[in-house]
């Protein structure tokens, strides 16, 4: 990984990019409300990074790919939408989309489709990365950290508890988030982006849309 490369990690994986992360918690409050204790973070992280993680950063280096090849980006947004069945989780990655546009028209200026204002995390952030020059190696692996630090941050929130301990329990998720990296950089078509599914994930994100009382949109 390049010098360049590292910083801009870096800046992007910052929590202070006003993209929107702020306001998720990656679906752990459902999860603590349904009676997952918070010692199992690191268990429900390697679930989404198998999973729904998976998916989203296959579909961000396909979007990659796309954007390379001058590709129509609505078909990845399609691919990544037929892999993510909860209308909930689509929604969520649709604001987080928006979020990122942002950051993309501000920081890498230029033309965007005109229909980029609905589509999500995933295809956004592709686009960005070959907007940045960022390899797709990096991007998976911004997206795997992005989630596990969505996760960590919102339970400090949620249950605080001593912040070393949730810096140690990423430390030790980093080779996962390497490894599912590796799994999907090479990904260029949409009939690639992985398909695994979390019914459960799945099922907390449509309870916690009809919340009331709740310290995250999701």
């Amino acid at each position: 990984m390049s010098t360049t490369s590292s910083l801009l990690l870096a800046l992007l994986g910052d929590a202070r990019l006003p993209s929107g992360g702020h306001t998720q918690s990656a679906g752990l409050e459902p999860a603590l409300r349904a009676g997952t204790p918070s010692a199992q973070a690191p268990a429900y992280l390697r679930a989404r990074l198998r999973t729904v993680t998976r998916v989203e950063a296959g579909a961000a280096v396909v979007a990659r790919a796309v954007a390379a090849d001058d590709g129509d980006l609505a078909e990845v947004e399609a691919a990544w939408a037929a892999r993510t069945p909860s209308q909930a989780l689509r929604a969520n990655g649709r604001r987080l989309g928006r979020g990122y546009l942002r950051v993309l028209q501000t920081l890498w200026p230029g033309p965007v489709d005109t229909r980029a204002r609905t589509w999500s995390r995933p295809v956004v952030l592709g686009l960005l990365a070959h907007r940045a020059g960022m390899g797709p190696a990096d991007l998976a692996r911004l997206v795997g950290y992005d989630d596990v630090q969505t996760v960590t941050a919102a339970l400090l929130k949620l249950e605080p508890q001593d912040p070393l301990l949730i810096a140690a329990w990423v430390k030790d998720l980093l080779p996962d988030i390497d490894e599912m990296a590796t799994q999907v950089a090479h990904l260029h078509t949409t009939e690639q982006i992985p398909a695994q599914g979390a019914p459960l994930i799945e099922r907390w994100a449509e309870t916690h849309d009809t919340t009331t009382e709740r310290l995250f949109s999701a």
